[in-house]
């Protein structure tokens, strides 16, 4: 399924994708962790790489992949991914789904959307 219009916006960091009658709006941040890179998918089932503190991250730029994909340079240097249609679709259409999927591997990792927020554990003695 192919876009019939991509649009940026910048302020808000957010990527509007209209997929025929459907338009959708995708987060920078979550664009970014579910990145199709190696980076963050790795090479195979269990490389992935969790992502956090992304929370501020905004997008620099698009570019087309052919007729095929597109490729998203984020602010924070990565712009590795190449984002097919067909993945920007799932993004879309799964992604309350996949948000929480990843909030909840932020939780058990004791990770942070955010850079700035660290957590330290205390153990009883």
């Amino acid at each position: 399924m192919t876009p019939s219009k991509i649009q940026l916006h910048k302020q808000s960091k957010r990527l509007e994708l209209h997929f025929a009658q459907d338009v959708f709006q995708l987060d920078a941040e979550y664009l970014r962790v579910h990145s199709p890179s190696a980076e963050v998918k790795g090479h195979g089932p269990g490389q992935e790489v969790l992502q956090f503190g992304k929370q501020n991250v905004g997008i620099n730029g698009l570019a087309a992949v052919g007729n095929y994909a597109l490729k998203i340079e984020f602010d924070d240097g990565h712009d590795s991914g190449i984002y097919s249609w067909e993945y920007l679709h799932k993004l879309a259409t799964q992604k309350q789904q996949l948000w929480q999927q990843y909030l909840d591997k932020l939780k058990a990792a004791d990770k942070h959307r955010d850079i700035d927020v660290q957590t330290v554990k205390f153990i009883e003695l």
